[in-house]
């Protein structure tokens, strides 16, 4: 197998954390850090070069590249066995903890013979951490947080990113118009679960077609066949073309939303399934080839996809009072791109072309502030010099730069920049990105405090959380809501595939009390500026309209609202 950079900076960083946790030598972790900094950061493969080039590298050694070697030979290397077979495995697994470093992990091993993420979770609970020196009920929190989220990675559910991979994988074995994919993937949510497709080809004429993008093959059948894909389960539902709308709409539902849907239709006297739906009086079913015809015969209105969760959906479609939904049509720019001004890939001129290329009106370029510690964050000068190759690229482009800033919240509520500075932009995001541990009032103060002052015209990422990573700060959104729609300020729906936040209950809270709703792909790269399509899907989730989104008014629109 190919050996990567990567693979072999994860085994020097092992061997330094578990020297740390041992207690070993400092000055021997440290060259096992500094070797896999090193090796991480490097453009070329290593795996190639001898001994003799390995240690010519400033921060490798003779002895490590001779580890280096034995890791492209065997994957892995003597002396990291040796001392990985005299600590227990469990108590390894605790570096995978947010937070959790190989100083604490020695500590809990140690003073409280911590061998586990179930034993740290029960001395968590039990109140026996905050008895160690330096550590404190909010460490003891802190740890339950972790491992809650370390539960939730181990659930197995993807990111929309992950499942669009997978799904990538799978579709160019079926034939186009014969496929759906159902399930929560369909339904626009957040993270994803299992991969559900729903095939009006019979299993006969596409199995041989799934084994070849199959990783493993689970289960073959007539009615449905389960494979692994990407170290994914992907189930195949197998259906006959006139029942295909039966079968798409009851693996597309949440399970209270197929509940319901089965009660309006026993209101009625029939019985409904995935099959299609029976007349329990005399028999027979009725088959429907696409749900559309479903919906109609029960009495309804079509519910889209996103929309099925029963959270009263259902009675407005019986209503006939469904909401319109924001589509990608309205869509006029995205409101949350970085530039190589800061830490992005792209120029300003790079940045309207990319909008040009997108059909967008225009792109809110919003920098990170000083104060972030980016190493090229924006103070008051750097924005003026921005400024002015703003006006210049905009000249010559028909996707126009809005010229804003990412200012950070600090951990006090004031902003990383004066108010003059940011009185000079367009527009301007404030967000979080740090002291994340601040208890409920405090952080619900902190936000409060960015959204009263008269500079700040959106509220970035507003619950902090990364998916699989980091769980949202403890806040009060009720509060958070309330205010901003008091001060008119937009709460961001952040597309990136590993935040989506707000998540969709709380976009529908937001515009349900009026407060505008701004998508923005916090890109740094131009491969990002495609996820302004997740944004989209949680807001309609959230059941947002058009005129909810700030994204869907014109730039003169959009400036005026600002100003």
């Amino acid at each position: 197998m190919d050996i990567t950079n990567r693979f072999i900076a994860e085994k020097l960083n092992l061997m330094g954390q578990l020297l740390e946790i041992r207690g070993e030598n400092v000055f021997k972790i440290r060259a096992f850090y500094r070797a896999a900094d090193v090796i991480d950061r490097m453009g070329s493969p290593v795996e190639g070069l001898d001994e003799t080039a390995l240690s010519s590298i400033s921060g490798i050694g003779k002895a490590i590249a001779a580890k280096i070697r034995e890791i492209v030979e065997t994957g892995t290397f003597e002396e990291l066995e040796e001392v990985r077979s005299g600590i227990p495995e469990p108590l390894i697994e605790l570096l995978s903890l947010e937070g959790v470093g190989p100083k604490t992990v020695s500590t809990l091993w140690k003073k409280l013979n911590i061998q586990s993420i179930d034993d740290l979770e029960r001395e968590a609970r039990n109140h026996r951490i905050r008895a160690l020196k330096g550590f404190g009920e909010k460490k003891e929190e802190g740890f339950l947080k972790a491992i809650a989220i370390h539960r939730e990675q181990s659930t197995g559910r993807m990111t929309r990113a992950e499942a669009d991979r997978v799904v990538g994988r799978v579709t160019p074995a079926l034939h186009p118009g014969t496929f759906a994919v159902a399930g929560s993937y369909r339904r626009g949510k957040s993270s994803v679960g299992d991969i559900d497709i729903v095939l009006s080809e019979s299993a006969s004429s596409v199995n041989p077609d799934l084994r070849r993008v199959a990783d493993e093959i689970i289960d073959v059948g007539e009615k449905k066949t389960s494979l692994k894909v990407l170290g994914r389960r992907v189930d195949v539902r197998f259906s006959r073309p006139g029942q295909f709308g039966s079968m798409l709409l009851y693996l597309t539902g949440s399970k209270s939303f197929n509940i319901k849907l089965r009660e309006i239709a026993i209101g009625k006297g029939y019985k409904l399934n995935e099959y299609g739906i029976e007349d329990r009086s005399r028999g027979g079913l009725r088959e429907f080839a696409i749900e559309e015809e479903l919906f109609s015969f029960l009495g309804m209105d079509y519910i889209v996809p996103e929309l099925r969760e029963d959270w009263g959906e259902v009675e407005r479609a019986v209503a006939h009072t469904l909401p319109e939904l924001v589509t990608g049509r309205e869509i006029r720019g995205d409101l949350h791109v970085h530039s190589s001004w800061t830490d992005g890939k792209l120029s300003l001129p790079e940045l309207a072309q990319a909008g040009d290329e997108k059909g967008y009106e225009y792109l809110l370029c919003s920098d990170h502030s000083a104060t972030l510690g980016i190493s090229h964050g924006l103070d008051e000068k750097s924005l003026k010099r921005q400024a002015h190759e703003v006006e210049l690229v905009n000249r010559a482009s028909s996707c126009q730069i809005i010229h804003g800033i990412e200012v950070d919240i600090m951990a006090d509520g004031s902003l990383g920049l004066e108010s003059r500075a940011l009185a000079e932009l367009d527009l301007v995001i404030a967000s979080v990105h740090s002291g994340f541990t601040q208890d409920r009032d405090v952080m619900t103060r902190r936000l409060i405090s960015a959204i009263e002052n008269e500079n700040v015209d959106i509220i970035g990422h507003p619950t902090g959380r990364i998916m699989g990573r980091r769980q949202p700060v403890a806040i009060d959104m009720d509060r958070v809501i309330d205010r901003a729609r008091e001060t008119g300020t937009a709460l961001e729906c952040n597309a990136s595939p590993h935040r989506l936040d707000l998540d969709d209950l709380h976009i529908r809270e937001a515009c349900l009390k009026g407060v505008r709703i701004a998508i923005g792909t916090d890109a740094h790269d131009p491969s990002e500026f495609g996820n302004i399509g997740y944004g989209l899907l949680i807001c309609r989730r959230g059941w947002a309209g058009p005129g909810d989104v700030l994204n869907t008014l014109h730039r003169n629109e959009l400036l005026e609202w600002a100003s």
